[in-house]
């Protein structure tokens, strides 16, 4: 039976389909409100829906809105976005301007696509243990392809220095984008009638509308105008008086090695002291002696970085020692845009495992209970648990405090002969393979840029490690061990649990 042509209402034509990609925090519903609001005092209809993504940022939320002219009767709209069938599309991060693309929502022939260049990361981009984070770039050419108009601006930092949020700034980059058929007073009405940060998000509406237009003012920041004040350093004279010295041995140091060495050695004096800065030279003096300028001593500036590294590693005390600065209490609150009358609760999360809990006690100790299962089963019983703790309260705050200023003690610890026996134990690998074979050498010291983090991503790195260097030493003598290495590294560094580093350790045991 074939069912005659059913002629199209012409007013089906006249529904406006809008779509706001966002994720939690960015205020995707009250841009979505102000949408709805603004429409209907305009006389239109409209209905606005969402379909909920996971919590903030491993998926995002899709904020739907249909509108149209009032008329006699009322018209049914979807529930939902579909693809080719969005006239605009607002996404609140340059990754959800990707999702956008990918799912058909943006289209050629009809298309306004709103989106924020700025980058929130992934679930996923962080926990990568390399480089995990997607390109921005090839976002941006897929959106220049798939666009009938196209509006891409850092609507977060507009916002931010404007005093407001995303929402308000994607709001005015809507007005100035001309894709609704609504005069910028509508608009700023609706901000008005939410009666809550008015005059902010007005000002970030201004510079998002702006922005729309190309009539946003590019500035150069007044900070950047005028001559970087010099570095001060502040403190008693005698530890002034150290680390100057220190500065001065590592102005010494060759021009190649020269800046990492000093960013290395103001890393392990702020995670100890100056006594361990000279540690940090001494040890970089060993490898100097094996290297030299005819090799460029790439050596000794990977070295330089590395050293640094596996000398300031995470433990107890310096998460501690971290967690309860002022500085992190002042960037938290400027985050969270905390004014002084605000009051701010904060939840530190922890959860140490038992090789952490022995890692704090004294060297001897530490490893008598570490060697003992049933220790380490009841270490375990107490203290493997998830914990939150209140920082913006005392308890909380001053046993971290406490556990912080043990830095005179950590060099005592179990944990801490567990690092010098491996970094010793490691440098001295490298140095062994320097007159052999100075590229692999260089390459097992680039190695250690596997180890990082705290408690179970410290061990996955550790593991990554071992058999990176277990792998090298069946590569020994070969021509291209050096590469080799180099692409086990990068394969140890794809996924978290090691699924691309075992295969290419698969591939060159077939051929060793």
């Amino acid at each position: 039976m074939v069912l005659p042509q059913k002629t199209p209402d012409v007013r089906v034509e006249k529904i406006i389909k809008l779509a706001v990609m966002a994720v939690g925090g960015q205020g995707g519903g009250v841009l979505t409100g102000w949408i709805e609001a603004m429409a209907r005092a305009e006389g239109y209809v409209c209905q606005a829906t969402s379909v909920a993504g996971v919590a903030q940022r491993t998926g995002a939320t899709i904020y739907y809105v249909e509108m149209a002219p009032k008329g006699a009767l009322d018209p049914v709209f979807a529930l939902a976005p579909a693809a080719g069938d969005v006239d605009v599309l607002i996404a609140a991060e340059m990754m959800e301007v990707g999702r956008a693309v990918m799912r058909g929502f943006v289209t050629p022939d009809r298309t306004t696509l709103i989106g924020s260049t700025h980058r929130a990361l992934a679930v996923s981009e962080k926990m990568a243990p390399g480089d995990g984070i997607a390109d921005a770039d090839e976002v941006r050419a897929a959106a220049e392809i798939a666009a009938q108009n196209l509006i891409l601006e850092d609507m977060e930092g507009l916002a931010v220095g404007a005093g407001s949020v995303i929402s308000a700034s994607l709001f005015g980059a809507l007005a100035g984008s001309g894709a609704l058929p609504f005069r910028r007073e509508a608009y700023e009405n609706a901000i008005r009638a939410g009666g809550k940060g008015v005059e902010p998000s007005l000002r970030a509406f201004a510079v998002g509308f702006d922005a729309a237009q190309g009539k946003l003012q590019q500035t150069a920041p007044a900070a950047a105008e005028k001559e970087a004040a010099p570095f001060q350093l502040v403190g008693p004279e005698a530890l002034q008086a150290e680390w100057t010295a220190l500065v001065s041995r590592a102005d010494r140091l060759p021009e190649p090695v020269h800046d990492l060495a000093l960013a290395g050695l103001a890393k392990v004096v702020n995670f100890q002291d100056c006594a361990y800065g000279a540690l940090y030279l001494d040890r970089l003096d060993t490898v100097l002696a094996r290297d030299s300028a005819a090799r460029d001593w790439r050596l000794s500036a990977e070295a330089a970085k590395y050293i640094a590294n596996a000398m300031a590693y995470d433990d107890i005390i310096r998460v501690a020692d971290l967690k309860t600065r002022a500085p992190r209490f002042t960037h938290i609150r400027q985050e969270m845009r905390a004014g002084d009358a605000n009051l701010m609760q904060l939840t530190e999360y922890f959860h140490p495992r038992a090789e952490e809990i022995a890692g704090l006690m004294p060297a001897r100790l530490g490893a008598r209970v570490e060697a003992s299962d049933k220790w380490m089963a009841r270490l375990n019983r107490w203290f493997d648990k998830g914990r939150r703790l209140r920082t913006d309260r005392l308890p909380a705050f001053l046993m971290l405090h406490f556990l912080g200023g043990l830095k005179g003690y950590r060099l005592k610890t179990h944990r801490h002969a567990i690092e010098v026996a491996h970094l010793d134990n490691w440098l001295g690998r490298c140095l062994d393979e320097v007159d052999a074979d100075y590229a692999l050498a260089v390459e097992l010291v680039k190695c250690r840029r596997l180890i990082k983090g705290y408690s179970d991503t410290h061990a996955r790195g550790l593991g990554k490690f071992d058999k990176v260097v277990d792998a090298a030493d069946l590569l020994r003598g070969r021509e291209d061990a050096a590469d080799w290495v180099a692409r086990l590294r990068e394969a140890a560094l794809q996924d978290a649990d090691g699924e691309a580093l075992d295969g290419a350790i698969a591939t060159v045991r077939s051929f060793v």
